[in-house]
């Protein structure tokens, strides 16, 4: 950011988070104005800076744009450390692996097609897109369905592992992307199990 001021830069993109900023929601899907509430050092992280940018537009005149976005999967995704579960149940089921779900899986995310996020991006960069978006379907989708999506793209005979549940794991989340939809027009446009199966075709192709 000092650095954008050093060298007069005006138009800033923050990728941010949506579910892990407004942590266990007061209503879904959340809303830019949802209270924040985050209950993870990651959530933490990314609204500390979206303050520091709010500090910086007031001060410097730094105009932020900042998509909030809400679980996003698909190729390439990294399937380590702190991948998110698509690619981590990919890696697993083509080990011939169960896919291991922390709890009863019935903790809930939006997930969101990187490409659908790609395009919102490219929206991102016009001059005219200042302020806060959330990015997302507006869908709750549970851990339990992800597994059982992936394990029918992957044609193996595999049953998710139960696990106990982790500390401070959120229960539910899903964003309102209307906002975004109003002002620039964008929307997801890739169905879940259709992007579900193009991910974990791209891993079997990969590990070839």
């Amino acid at each position: 950011m000092e650095l954008a001021v050093s060298h007069q830069v005006r138009k800033f993109i923050f990728a941010s988070t949506g579910g892990a900023l407004y942590g266990e929601q007061d209503y879904y899907p959340a809303d830019e104005k949802h209270p924040k509430q985050p209950l993870s050092p990651y959530g933490i992280a990314k609204l500390t800076v979206e303050r520091y940018l709010n500090y910086y537009q007031e001060n410097f005149d730094i105009q932020p744009t900042i998509p909030r976005y809400s679980n996003v999967y698909g190729p390439r995704q990294d399937p380590h450390g702190e991948a998110g579960v698509v690619a981590i149940f990919c890696k697993q089921l083509l080990k011939d692996q169960n896919p291991v779900i922390f709890g009863d899986g019935e903790q809930t995310r939006d997930f969101v097609s990187v490409f659908d996020v790609v395009n919102a991006n490219l929206k991102a960069l016009s001059e005219n897109c200042k302020g806060i978006y959330n990015i997302g379907t507006g869908k709750e989708t549970s851990v339990n369905t992800i597994a059982a999506s992936l394990i029918k793209a992957s044609g193996k005979a595999l049953s998710p592992q139960h696990n106990p549940p982790r500390m401070g794991e959120q229960r539910r989340s899903a964003i309102d992307y209307g906002k975004f939809n109003r002002d620039h027009g964008w929307q997801p446009t890739q169905a879940l199990d259709e992007g579900l199966k193009d991910t974990f075709d791209f891993f079997a192709n990969s590990s070839q």
